[in-house]
């Protein structure tokens, strides 16, 4: 049991820093060595756990990339608030709350769709998920606003979801380029007009 246990927190390990890794440097430049070096263990611990890079980068995707989009983006999309109030809290004011160093770093899940999205199948498949869940979670909550007639029942909430996470993922993309945060007062300005503009 305690054997288990040990090796249950070594993977955990190998997962957390490799994330970390990932985020900080990119995918490609992070090399299973890199990796061995920051958590210093041995190759046999990783290879123990992981056939290969390609499997531990699944497995960051599949499971620190979603829980963090999960908890960040969609679960509080439901709540209770009302709909207009949490397209505001989750477009507009999430971005003020991430750190200098998450600003300068862009969103985790954006530069993986960046660097190895195109790459391979099994990773195209693992983020396009990601992705999905959050646009069905934006989508019901534009739905619940119309039933509460507090968002135009003329929209598309397809429409309006796509463009909402892609104005966010792609602000934090141009942020990435700037040394301030002037570009993404910009880009409040511009998403609460439209925000503004779905109301009923």
């Amino acid at each position: 049991m305690l054997q288990k246990l040990k090796s249950e927190s070594t993977k955990q390990l190998i997962l957390n820093e490799s994330y970390k890794l990932f985020y900080k440097n990119g995918f490609k430049t992070t090399s299973i060595d890199k990796i061995m070096k920051e958590t210093k263990l041995t190759k046999g611990a990783f290879y123990h756990h992981y056939k290969n890079k390609r499997e531990l980068g699944l497995a960051v995707i599949k499971l620190k990339l979603q829980e963090r989009v999960y908890d960040l983006m969609i679960s509080p999309l439901y709540t209770s608030i009302d709909a207009i109030e949490l397209l505001k809290l989750t477009f507009l004011d999430k971005i003020k709350s991430f750190s200098i160093e998450e600003k300068q770093q862009g969103c985790p899940m954006n530069n993986l769709i960046n660097e190895i999205g195109d790459s391979e199948k099994v990773y195209q498949t693992a983020l396009k998920s990601i992705m999905e869940e959050w646009k069905l979670a934006v989508v019901q909550l534009i739905e619940r606003g119309k039933k509460e007639k507090t968002i135009q029942t003329s929209i598309s909430s397809k429409s309006v979801a796509v463009y909402l996470i892609s104005a966010f993922e792609g602000i934090r993309g141009i942020r990435k380029i700037y040394d301030n945060d002037e570009v993404v007062d910009q880009y409040r300005l511009g998403l609460s007009m439209y925000i503004n503009q779905i109301k009923a």
